[in-house]
């Protein structure tokens, strides 16, 4: 999170993600089509990771479903109505959403009822990836 939407920031979010993740190879990077990911510089970062650029479609949020549907369930399940004081505020309310609640303890429809950290678990035994 940062207070501008700039290719800094989601270079930095990507790079975080892929050394999170293992470094893994033979990934798809979807987004939309905000100018930040279109930028050079993310570009380049993608490139070196060898993963694939995926866009949605000029003005199609059907594209990006699933990460509409993310911040539909932040700002209808979390986030207060009168938003935060600051900055800092916002980071360690929004992490905790994302990294603890979100990701780790709330049911999704679309996973049988389980968190999405438990599915990844189940598909990776399923896989034999570790």
């Amino acid at each position: 999170m940062s207070s501008s939407q700039d290719a800094d920031l989601v270079v930095k979010a990507l790079d975080h993600a892929w050394e999170q993740r293992g470094q893994p190879e033979k990934v798809m990077f979807h987004s939309d089509q905000g100018s930040q990911y279109a930028s050079r510089k993310f570009r380049q970062r993608l490139w070196r990771y060898r993963m694939t650029q995926s866009m949605s479609r000029r003005g199609n949020c059907w594209d990006n479903a699933p990460m509409e549907r993310l911040f539909r369930s932040l700002k209808s399940e979390w986030m207060p109505a009168l938003g935060y004081r600051n900055l800092l505020e916002a980071k360690k309310d929004v992490g905790g959403y994302l990294m603890d609640y979100y990701n780790r303890q709330r049911p999704h429809a679309f996973n049988n009822g389980i968190s999405p950290v438990v599915a990844e678990e189940n598909l990776k035994i399923l896989s034999g990836i570790s």
